[in-house]
């Protein structure tokens, strides 16, 4: 279950960093609405981790299907694009 607070409750500030733990938000609201999330640093890194492979896939998805759709071209293409001379 979300752990949901007012953000008036940060007057207590020890008391409610005491309950964010891996896995435990907590959940601020300013008069009555969702505003600020409070969470370990630890599980922030993991989602910045993962958001960061989930984009790299995405991306890799993309490459493989421009390769299905549109193909390669060969290594002494390449060289001849890029003004490389063997």
């Amino acid at each position: 279950m979300p752990n949901i607070k007012p953000v008036s409750d940060l007057r207590n500030y020890t008391s409610v960093i005491s309950e964010v733990t891996y896995g435990n938000r907590v959940y601020l609201t300013k008069n009555g609405h969702g505003q600020f999330a409070i969470i370990d640093m630890k599980e922030l890194d993991d989602l910045d981790k993962q958001k960061a492979l989930n984009h790299f896939l995405s991306e890799m998805n993309k490459a493989e299907e421009s390769i299905r759709t549109d193909g390669t071209i060969s290594a002494a293409d390449l060289r001849k694009e890029l003004g490389v001379d063997d």
